[in-house]
């Protein structure tokens, strides 16, 4: 009889362990994600400011017993920018780390040459710091994008421009997958408008040899410069376009990193547009950004930008998943929930998914850098 009865408590026991043991990077206490982002090199900014929100969110939720009695842990590995780093990256995390999901890559080309690899492991990636179609069209189950499309960006831009009498517009952009899935919006923007590009001029990533793009461009004196790159070679073309005479209006799309540009253009950036997918970081009235603030000051951070925001916004839609997922916690079951979020406030910032649109928001502003860096709406 105690034989039986230890038996029946042990297969009990094995029921939960046995759930948790098959799903990598979830223990009884814990959940471990996965970021592969530029902490180092030319867009260093960029990872530094998705990891700094994503992680503060993230500690702020622990800081309250996590999400079902688990701590969620955040393992971080640069990647430079460079798509053969994020692949291997990519493969250390499923294969080796284990985690159990990833979340905040950044960059178009690392995303892009990485998403074979996690598709093929059925790993879920929430919110990619990229508006590349590629990741958008078709869907890919396993990605989540949190922002707005580079079409959605470029659309903006385009209408502003126009609107205001801009219709000589040129276009500097990275050759690679993200420049040209820029390229590739404003090309839509101005089709639809029965217009043309006046010039185009691009760059290798990782590098500010802009000396042949600034010159095509500036030839044709554009109205408008609509700039796909990131901010050190964006900060290179800027100079040498001001340094030779050119008044044209510059606009970025948001991938740039507006801190991190401001700060490299310093006096120079006075007028330079960017456009941005999530709120005014400086904005409390809006409930998603005083909670942003709020977690953030009381982390000891108290430099708001963009791009760590972003970062914020993306752990909460990860963490809004993983509650909604239960404690039996699966990567299905975090897809089943991600796509079960139909228009989802945030707080005043609504995303929604769907098991056929993972694409989860087209809400775009216009910024545009002032006196001393700070940022205009």
């Amino acid at each position: 009889m105690k034989a039986r009865f230890l038996i029946a408590s042990l297969l009990a026991c094995a029921v939960p362990f046995k759930s948790i043991a098959q799903t990598p990077g979830v223990t009884a206490k814990s959940i471990l994600l996965g970021q592969s982002a530029a902490f180092s090199g030319p867009a260093a900014q960029l990872g530094i400011q998705m990891n700094i929100g994503t992680k503060a969110y993230f500690d702020s939720v622990n800081a309250q017993g996590g999400v079902y009695g688990r701590r969620i842990e955040l393992k971080t590995r640069d990647d430079r920018y460079e798509a053969s780093l994020c692949v291997e990256n990519t493969r250390t995390f499923i294969e080796e780390d284990k985690v159990f999901a990833l979340i905040s890559y950044v960059g178009t080309p690392t995303t892009v040459a990485a998403m074979p690899i996690f598709t093929q492991a059925k790993v879920p990636l929430v919110g990619p710091f990229t508006g590349a179609e590629v990741l958008r069209d078709p869907m890919n189950r396993y990605i989540f994008n949190v922002r707005a499309s580079y079409y959605n960006e470029t659309e903006k831009i385009v209408e502003q421009l126009v609107s205001t009498g801009n219709h000589k517009i040129a276009v500097f952009y990275q050759d690679d997958a993200y420049g040209q899935a820029g390229l590739k919006g404003v090309e839509l923007a101005m089709t639809k408008r029965d217009m043309k590009i006046s010039a185009l001029g691009k760059v290798e990533r990782n590098t500010i040899n802009v000396e042949g793009a600034a010159k095509a461009i500036n030839a044709v004196q554009p109205d408008g410069v609509i700039m796909i790159s990131a901010y050190t070679s964006i900060t290179e073309f800027v100079r040498q376009m001001k340094n030779a005479g050119s008044t044209t209006q510059f606009h970025n799309v948001s991938f740039v990193g507006s801190k991190a540009l401001a700060d490299t253009l310093k006096d120079e950036g006075y007028g330079v547009a960017i456009s941005q997918v999530v709120p005014f970081p400086w904005s409390p009235s809006v409930p998603i950004v005083k909670e942003y603030e709020q977690v953030l000051t009381h982390a000891g951070i108290n430099d708001f930008n963009f791009s760590s925001l972003e970062g914020y916004i993306v752990g909460k839609v990860m963490v809004e998943g993983l509650k909604r997922a239960g404690k039996d916690l699966t990567r299905e079951k975090l897809i089943a929930a991600l796509e079960g979020m139909n228009n989802v406030d945030l707080g005043d910032f609504v995303i929604g998914f769907s098991p056929t649109n993972h694409s989860g928001s087209k809400f775009v502003d216009l910024t545009m850098i002032g006196h001393a860096g700070k940022f205009i709406k």
